[in-house]
């Protein structure tokens, strides 16, 4: 029997030891990432989500180019710790890359001037919406993932890499890989200090 809904985003969680193997095919990882970005909602329909997936060695290029991004900002007494952090990500089968299309923005702004102030907070909700989407399919088909945010240091160099179109806005990177060590039990604050029911 599968999970309802709700179970689904119960299960899924940050899990940062992962390896290089998967337990679905490169092509249900590529119809996951495309049925999130098909089917998550973003404001006036504006569709400016994007996503890449990186896999094998150009998953591994990205978090090189962290590293290297890193090492030249990170004092060196304090870089073994960051270096092994990012070392667990390139441990991992894949990333999937989040963008915003700032060309679709823009274009809402100009069109929608009352609107133009909230359509950058709309944009990075929708980047949300997706990650949410896209981490608990991968959950629920066997995949552990943590999202990260090296963003904005790696922008330049991931556009140049990858050949990113310059419009698109990098917000968040999901490295993912078949689980190696499953998350502890999570502490949760009174639910009655965080949820107001109104009648």
């Amino acid at each position: 029997m599968s999970k309802s809904f709700l179970e689904a985003v119960e299960a899924r969680r940050s899990v940062y030891a992962i390896s290089k193997e998967s337990p679905i095919s490169d092509e249900q990882i590529k119809e996951i990432v495309e049925a999130a970005v098909l089917h998550s909602p973003t404001s006036f329909n504006s569709q400016s989500s994007r996503a890449v997936v990186l896999l094998g060695e150009q998953h591994d290029k990205l978090w090189d180019i962290t590293a290297d991004t890193l090492r030249k900002i990170v004092p060196t007494e304090q870089f073994e710790g960051t270096a092994q952090k990012l070392a667990s990500f390139k441990a991992g089968y894949g990333s999937v890359l989040f963008f915003e299309d700032q060309a679709v923005v823009k274009n809402l702004q100009e069109n929608f001037a009352l609107y133009a102030d909230n359509f950058p907070i709309w944009s990075n909700q929708s980047s949300g919406i997706l990650q949410f989407v896209v981490w608990t399919a991968f959950s629920e088909a066997g995949l552990g993932a943590s999202l990260q945010h090296y963003n904005p240091l790696i922008d330049e160099e991931v556009k140049a890499t990858f050949g990113i179109p310059a419009e698109w806005k990098l917000i968040a990177q999901l490295p993912f890989g078949k689980t190696v060590t499953a998350p502890g039990p999570k502490e949760f604050q009174p639910i009655e200090d965080r949820v107001k029911v109104i009648k």
